[in-house]
Formats: structure tokens, C-alpha cells, sequence
């Protein structure tokens, strides 16, 4: 009945659907790697936040190429670590980072270097704050930066790619936190990554609003898993069905008809 199977036609139907089917569950595996990856940056994330603070130091190597340049970026597992560090800013290279969104507004980051004791800078983020009147990009008015010795508490954020660096109104502005790049405008060298600010001493202007640090939805990945999964049954169970159809087909054609009585059947009429 299923003979018809191993012609070439069907072979190659069955090769096809077995092509793609593979091709399917790759998809899936793919997206479930990807699952458990952005599952691990959350986990990561939220243990950061728990944490108790450790030296900058220690998770954030010192710079050794003298002014100018960036320390090593830190492992992945250092990321999102909560750290703390004591030092000065450094007002005079305050950064402004344009074009950045919290709360649906648009506005600017502002980040400031902290110069340690040991004369290397680490980068804060010390918050967002919105523009001037006059659109998205019109420079803010940044609160006053604390004098003194400040001591800092926040997540270590890898440092972002791409973005030029320039000046506008004597402030280095740049759309990416790109610490390689800003580390060759400044007068020394600078840790790897950039702190986003949890907690400071002295207390913080309230007018700088906290950038969150967002959570990756690694659960859309694996929505896609389980249909990149479904669909690979499905080219498999299609294939099935088409096989018994066709099965079904030729079983209708190859069946004898009911026996015909000729006894009963009237005699021809003689042609006139």
C-alpha cells in the first residue's frame, strides 16, 4: 500500500521535509542557547543588586598604559558587580551622554570621572537628567558636583560600543559610553568600565533620576524555541498525512468495482 514511498518522487519529499525539519530544531536549539544566556545576564543582574559592595579594585583592573588609555574589560562575570570606590571628581571632563531614554524621556546621562587614589579615573554615572528647553539635544544644566572626597556605590556596566566623542560648548558630549574612546580625552588612564551610581556620600543631587538596568526578555527566546520546535513537528506530521492521502488515493483506484448481473441487463433493440 505504501510502496509508493520509496519512489523518487517521495524520497525526495521525504528528504526535503527531513531538511527542513532538522533546520528547524537548529532554529530552536539557537534560540534556547540564547535563552539560557539572557537567563544568566538576569540572574547576574539580580544578584549584583543583592550583593554587598567589594573595592572597585578588585573588580576593575588598574590601567598600565599611563594617560590616556583604557584598563582591560572586565570578564562577563564581573558585570552588573556592585562595587564601591573613593575619590574626586573630576568636573572639568564631565561627560554628557546625548540621546538617552528613561521614563520615555529623552535627555542626558551624565558621566563624571572619579579620580582614585592611585591616580587612574573610573567612570560614573551619576544619572539622566532632561534637556534644556528647546529640543532633545539642548544642552541641561547640570547640578553643582560635589567637592571633596566622594565616596561611591554602583554596578560595574561594560563599557558600550561606538559613538564619537566631541566638545560642544567646551563639554565632551558622545551618543555611547565608548570608555576606550573617552579614555583618549582625558588627562589619565581609566578602569575598563564605567559604574552606574546605586548610592553616594555626600548625597546626590535629587534632580539626577537612577538609570535603570533593564532585564533582557529571554522569555521571547523561548517563545521562538518552542516554535521553531512545533513547526519542525509539524513539516513532519504534514509529510504523514500527505503520504496516507495519497495511500488512500491509489488504495480507492486499485479497488474492484461491484460484480455486474449481464443476465439482467435488457436486450439490444434490433435497428429497424
Amino acid at each position: 500500500m505504501y510502496r509508493f514511498l520509496l519512489t523518487p518522487r517521495w524520497l525526495g519529499y521525504l528528504a526535503l521535509a527531513l531538511v527542513a525539519a532538522a533546520v528547524m530544531v537548529l532554529l530552536g536549539n539557537w534560540q534556547l542557547d540564547r535563552y539560557r544566556a539572557r537567563t544568566a545576564v538576569n540572574e547576574q543582574i539580580d544578584a549584583g543588586a543583592r550583593m554587598t559592595p567589594v573595592p572597585v579594585a578588585d573588580a576593575l583592573a588598574a590601567p598600565t598604559g599611563g594617560r590616556g588609555t583604557a584598563g582591560p574589560a572586565p570578564a562577563e562575570s564581573v558585570n552588573w558587580t556592585k562595587v564601591t570606590a573613593t575619590g574626586r571628581y573630576d568636573t572639568d571632563n564631565l561627560v554628557l551622554v546625548r540621546g538617552r531614554t528613561v521614563d520615555n524621556s529623552v535627555g542626558f546621562e551624565v558621566l563624571t570621572p572619579l579620580v582614585l587614589a592611585d591616580g587612574s579615573a573610573v567612570l560614573v554615572d551619576r544619572g539622566w537628567i532632561p534637556p534644556a528647553p528647546g529640543g532633545a539635544i539642548a544642552q541641561p544644566t547640570v547640578p553643582d558636583t560635589p567637592g571633596g572626597e566622594v565616596t561611591v556605590v554602583g554596578r560595574v556596566h561594560p563599557s558600550e560600543r561606538g559613538g564619537a566623542v566631541d566638545r560642544r560648548d567646551g563639554r565632551l558630549e558622545t551618543r555611547r559610553i565608548d570608555v576606550s574612546r573617552l579614555a583618549r580625552e582625558l588627562p589619565y588612564g581609566v578602569r575598563g568600565a564605567y559604574v552606574l551610581l546605586d548610592e553616594q556620600t555626600p548625597a546626590a543631587d535629587p534632580t539626577f533620576k537612577a538609570v535603570p538596568i533593564g532585564h533582557t526578555n529571554n522569555w521571547q527566546n523561548f517563545g521562538y524555541v518552542i516554535q521553531w520546535w512545533i513547526f519542525a513537528g509539524m513539516t513532519l506530521i504534514g509529510y504523514g498525512w500527505a503520504a496516507r492521502r495519497e495511500a488512500r488515493g491509489r488504495a480507492g483506484l486499485d479497488q474492484p468495482g461491484p460484480p455486474v448481473d449481464r443476465a439482467a441487463e435488457p436486450a439490444p433493440h434490433a435497428p429497424a
